[in-house]
């Protein structure tokens, strides 16, 4: 049942999981292309406007070339450039170096002389331009687009020029604002040097952009998309198209966040219209669960057992209805006599050592219930860490298997050797004392001491002796006295044999 239901709500989570990054990609990708759209869009219309105030710049200047010196004709061009189109916040003509017309009327520059980039740029240039955003003598943030004056001769007389004040209304911004809609998208407007001209939040207008990959591309013309971050280190999805006339850039952008959250909204409601059908699949799922492993559990039950004389008839009692159970029941009862022959031989193999054929310590525990007096001599060869590290681990080997030998030659037919440890041996002595057994260990230590083994030649042992009830009548607290014992053998120069305190 958990493997049934974790296979389905992993599908589940997986399918929710790749229908929200497909969904999340395409609407991603949707958002990055209308943005891009719209900047385009815009970045076209923003052109076309800079067009037209130009073109109509140069139609005033052709108009008041042949009569520069009509004065009141230079103040109604003035007048019907800034009132007529509304392209300009104002509009000045400048003769000889000095303005002579102005709209709206400012008395006080006719006759003066403009020393403001803008002019400055039209005046050295003479030809028709549009400036880099400045800050005007009044304090006005503007962009100043201009045209030459000509004389009939192609002398050069001036310039007449319209500013468009950028944190004021103006034609641009209607232009810009009309495509401006909710959901957190928005327009700004960049310059070469990564001043903003517009932007919905008039605070930012004439602050320059930093740490911004899509600004970086203003400066080769380029136009596209891309995944930013704002001045607030929100993540926006920007599309951006450059107007090729001023040398701008607009972007158009819209908050990742507000972009994904009519996709949140799918797929939760998704998911809540998912979850009936759900609970209905998990019930069935745990009730066919539920009918397939009853008789596999009953078998499973009964297969701890097998070794008790009844468990033939009650595995014939469990109801297989289907065919893999059925199968695991006859199997069962065909193996159970070979099963009950080989538990003797099982049991033995759980008991003994694999290397050296000796008991083990799950032997001697069981063997320790007997409640007999007996003798413990915990054995460990001397260096042999240094044995392996010498001549390689299958000689050290071989060298356990010689001292398992030596210990059986010496051992009696009731004694029991087992092997506890890497090279760590006990030797139990029924009915021994210390006294005894601490002879029949300096007997083996000796005979240990004088064997010449093969390849790496002679070995020492150290032995711990400790005895029951003598030391302890707790069985595991003999086996630490005689671990205890050990170790000070080890300590104290090893090769020799200590009974426990």
């Amino acid at each position: 049942m958990l493997l049934a239901i974790t296979a389905s709500i992993s599908t589940l989570v997986s399918s929710f999981y790749s229908t929200y990054q497909v969904q999340k990609e395409q609407l991603t990708a949707y958002t990055l292309k209308s943005n891009y759209a719209y900047a385009n869009k815009l970045a076209s219309a923003t052109d076309n406007f800079l067009e037209s105030a130009m073109q109509q710049l140069a139609y005033s200047a052709k108009k008041i070339e042949q009569r520069v010196d009509d004065e009141n004709l230079l103040n109604q061009e003035a007048t019907r450039l800034h009132l007529q189109t509304n392209s300009f916040n104002s509009v000045v003509i400048n003769k000889h170096s000095v303005v002579v017309a102005t709209s709206p009327k400012f008395p006080q520059l006719i006759g003066e002389s403009i020393h403001s980039p803008g002019a400055v740029q039209a005046l050295q240039e003479k030809r028709p331009l549009i400036s880099a955003p400045y800050m005007s003598a009044a304090g006005n943030f503007i962009v100043f687009i201009s045209h030459p004056l000509f004389d009939q001769s192609g002398d050069y007389l001036g310039y007449i020029g319209g500013s468009l004040y950028l944190k004021e209304r103006n034609i641009l911004n209607s232009l810009l604002e009309q495509h401006y809609y909710e959901g957190g998208t928005y327009i700004y407007v960049v310059d070469a040097s990564r001043r903003i001209l517009y932007h919905p939040d008039q605070a930012l207008i004439g602050t320059v952009v930093t740490n911004n990959s899509i600004t970086n591309n203003m400066i080769t013309g380029q136009s596209g998309t891309s995944i930013v971050k704002n001045s607030q280190e929100i993540e926006m999805l920007a599309g951006f198209s450059s107007v090729p006339k001023a040398k701008w850039v607009i972007v158009a952008q819209r908050p990742v966040r507000a972009t994904l959250s009519s996709l949140d909204l799918l797929i939760t409601e998704v998911i809540k219209r998912t979850l009936p059908m759900a609970v209905i699949t998990f019930l069935l799922i745990g009730f066919f669960a539920h009918l397939i492993s009853r008789p596999l559990k009953q078998l499973a039950d009964k297969a701890n057992t097998l070794d008790d004389p009844t468990s033939i008839e009650e595995l014939k009692s469990v109801k297989s209805w289907y065919f893999e159970s059925q199968r695991l029941k006859i199997a069962m009862l065909n193996g159970v006599n070979t099963l009950q022959m080989q538990i003797g031989q099982l049991r033995h193999d759980a008991q003994t050592d694999p290397l050296t054929d000796t008991h083990n310590r799950r032997s001697l525990n069981q063997l320790m219930f007997k409640q007999t007096p007996f003798a413990i001599l915990e054995i460990d060869i001397d260096f042999f860490k240094r044995v392996n590290d010498t001549f390689g681990h299958d000689k050290g080997d071989e060298a356990l298997k010689s001292l398992t030998d030596i210990i059986k030659k010496l051992s009696r037919k009731d004694d029991i050797v087992a092997r506890i440890g890497g090279e760590e041996f006990v030797l139990v002595l029924p009915n021994e004392n210390s006294q005894s057994a601490l002879k029949i260990a300096e007997r083996l230590r000796k005979t240990v001491e004088s064997t010449n083994m093969e390849t790496i030649g002679f070995i020492t042992i150290s032995i711990g002796i400790a005895t029951w009830p003598e030391h302890s009548n707790d069985m595991d607290q003999v086996y630490k006295c005689a671990d205890k014992a050990l170790y000070h053998a080890k300590e104290h120069g090893r090769n020799q044999c200590i009974v426990a305190d």
